[in-house]
């Protein structure tokens, strides 16, 4: 058995609500965490107890639902763009019952930065929206993190091709050069200390110096 089998047969059985968001968003190629990522940023909620979550990429809510379920007593603001999405998001959410601590912004995140201020600060900040705009995304919210805080990137290693381009299409090279640029900047960034494990499609784990 292969390594990341092995690491599959390891993970915690979910619920039949998680496992039906998780059929439904295979069915619709919804793209939504690896489980093995998924599982190790749960670890991670579970670690640092954030009381708030700022949330870049709602999708259908579920990694939303997931951290929840990691921390229950936290309060998560998601920023969605597309309307479609956010609306499959809400009804997901409030079937869960968490409609409460969960709070949906229907927008860019590039452009609804001051709604998400009305919120706070934020403990934990979760990036897993547009790739090409990871940069944006962490320059416009990171100044909104606790001093104690955490930020985490999904996708960091963008299905292989960050690290061995040739191997990638043209359209792939495209958006894993943005990541690239995007992990060098981590990397030159003295005022944060980022680590990258490469789990799932690449975490980058990034706290303040």
């Amino acid at each position: 058995m292969e390594s990341k089998a092995y690491l599959h047969s390891l993970l915690p059985p979910v619920s039949k609500e998680v496992e039906r968001l998780e059929n439904y968003a295979k069915q619709h190629k919804i793209p939504i965490m690896d489980p093995l990522g998924m599982n190790f940023l749960m670890q991670l909620v579970r670690v640092h107890k954030p009381n708030r979550i700022l949330e870049i990429g709602t999708a259908i809510g579920y990694s939303a639902l997931r951290m929840l379920e990691a921390q229950p007593s936290a309060e998560i603001i998601t920023i969605e763009r597309d309307a479609e999405r956010a609306e499959e998001a809400k009804k997901n959410i409030s079937s869960f019952g968490r409609e409460n601590q969960i709070k949906i912004i229907q927008g860019d995140a590039l452009e609804v930065r001051d709604q998400v201020m009305n919120f706070g600060c934020y403990n934990l900040i979760f990036i897993d929206a547009a790739k090409g705009k990871y940069e944006d995304f962490f320059h416009l919210y990171a100044p909104l993190l606790h001093e104690e805080g955490m930020i985490i990137s999904d996708n960091v290693l963008f299905r292989g091709a960050v690290a061995n381009p040739d191997e990638a299409s043209d359209r792939i090279q495209k958006t894993a050069s943005k990541v690239r640029a995007f992990n060098q900047s981590l990397k030159e960034n003295s005022d944060y200390h980022t680590t990258i494990v490469p789990i799932g499609d690449g975490v980058a784990i990034t706290v303040k110096a």
